[in-house]
């Protein structure tokens, strides 16, 4: 059995600027300072965990 399906992928930074409707600028803004939704660096590539920032959202309101 193939467990991959199970596994619910990172969201990119263009995922997360759709869904909390603010510019991927913004992002990288919040990032460089420290603020925002955690995030992570794999390679060159930002990724967002949905759970952590469903959460950081709930938190943030």
């Amino acid at each position: 059995m193939n467990n991959v399906h199970q596994i619910e992928r990172l969201w990119t930074v263009d995922d997360v600027s759709a869904y909390l409707g603010v510019p991927v600028k913004t992002l990288y803004q919040w990032k460089w300072r420290g603020e925002g939704p955690p995030v992570r660096k794999i390679g060159r590539h930002l990724r967002y965990d949905p759970a952590s920032v469903k959460a950081w959202v709930s938190q943030a309101a």
